[in-house]
């Protein structure tokens, strides 16, 4: 399947199947517990995530701050922030389903299962050759231009 076939199909999943499903689900849980609280518990559940991506948020962001002191590589560190982004972005999103999973993204017990899969997505991204720009120094391979110096050779 090509790149770009690949990338339509996961925007009609996010902007056609995702909604229908989320409003087939919150009619669902609307006919059980009726209009009113189908509604607050909405309302709460937004609340609710806000202030967990807050708190988890600042806590990646130390992380990262401390990471970046000590001097080491912050890998883990990013790939909680932008798990903690994604899943805040679906924990406002209204609906049970998104929230599911954002909240799934968002909880320190959850996250590490899928840091995993997106450190792996992002190495893979980045050693693809598509990844590479044309033009870029990466394409050339490891030529550098100018005269060739041998060290072990005395100059004259």
């Amino acid at each position: 399947m090509s790149r770009r076939r690949h990338v339509g199909l996961i925007l009609a999943l996010l902007f056609v199947v995702l909604p229908l499903v989320e409003v087939y689900v919150i009619v669902q849980v609307g006919q059980v517990i009726g209009a009113f609280w189908t509604i607050t518990l909405l309302v709460v559940d937004s609340v609710l995530g806000a202030m967990i991506v807050r708190r988890e948020g600042a806590r990646a962001w130390r992380a990262l701050v401390e990471t970046l002191s000590a001097g080491r590589l912050p890998a883990r560190e990013l790939a909680d922030g932008g798990l903690v982004l994604i899943g805040g972005t679906l924990l406002l999103t209204p609906g049970f389903v998104t929230d599911a999973f954002g909240a799934l993204l968002v909880l320190p017990v959850t996250r590490p299962l899928f840091r995993g899969a997106l450190t792996e997505i992002v190495a893979a991204r980045i050693a693809s050759p598509r990844a590479r720009r044309p033009g870029s120094d990466r394409t050339r391979g490891d030529v550098v231009e100018g005269e060739v110096v041998d060290p072990e050779k005395p100059e004259d």
